[in-house]
């Protein structure tokens, strides 16, 4: 497996899986936002809501690389099983190599909240193609890292527990898990996270 700093370095070879069909509803979203219609301001600007995303973005656009359906059921199940044998009710997304979940599983007791932190995960993965952890480790130290990331209106909070998933050195897909921190083992979605990865890799 590639390091973090390798993989980070690789980022740019993965810009062309992002439709440029999506790229452009984006940009048209932004410039033609009128104050306070269907957006949000955020401190990163204007933010399309999910209407007008779903208004601007065409019907056929295909979601990009990621892990097939039913090996992402399976993992996810791995991973919400783990978590659960420790006490722990998680959320954990599978996602394509832009973040965009191929499936999402919530434990029974498992939290919304949750859900929605396993997603800022599989966007820093998509945004940085490393763990979320070593981004947290490394914005530490990194003040512009740390500002990227807060600014990012998918990210905000940078925390670990999410994985990228590798095929021959490059990302193939993205997996997040959420929730086991609650009960005290800060680095419990990771570990879930990584079995789930295991058992996507071994395909």
């Amino acid at each position: 497996m590639m390091s973090g700093r390798e993989l980070r370095g690789k980022g740019a070879g993965f810009g062309h899986c992002l439709p440029l069909a999506l790229l452009a509803a984006g940009a048209i979203l932004t410039a033609a936002a009128p104050a306070g219609a269907g957006a949000t301001d955020t401190k990163a600007g204007w933010v399309p809501s999910l209407a007008a995303t779903i208004e601007a973005m065409p019907k056929n656009l295909p979601r990009a690389e990621g892990p097939a359906l039913d090996a992402s059921i399976t993992a996810a199940r791995k991973a919400v099983a783990a978590c659960a044998a420790q006490g722990a009710q998680v959320s954990v997304i599978v996602a394509d190599v832009l973040g965009k979940p191929v499936v999402l599983l919530s434990g029974d007791g498992a939290g919304v909240r949750s859900q929605l932190i396993a997603q800022t995960k599989a966007n820093i993965v998509a945004k940085f193609h490393m763990s979320s952890g070593e981004v947290a480790e490394q914005a530490k130290a990194d003040s512009a890292l740390a500002a990227q990331a807060a600014a990012d209106p998918g990210i905000g909070v940078v925390r670990g527990g999410g994985l990228p998933v590798l095929r021959d050195g490059r990302l193939a897909g993205i997996v997040a898990v959420s929730g086991a921190g609650l009960g005290g083992d800060l680095m419990l979605d990771e570990k879930c996270a990584r079995i789930a990865v295991a058992d996507l890799e071994a395909r």
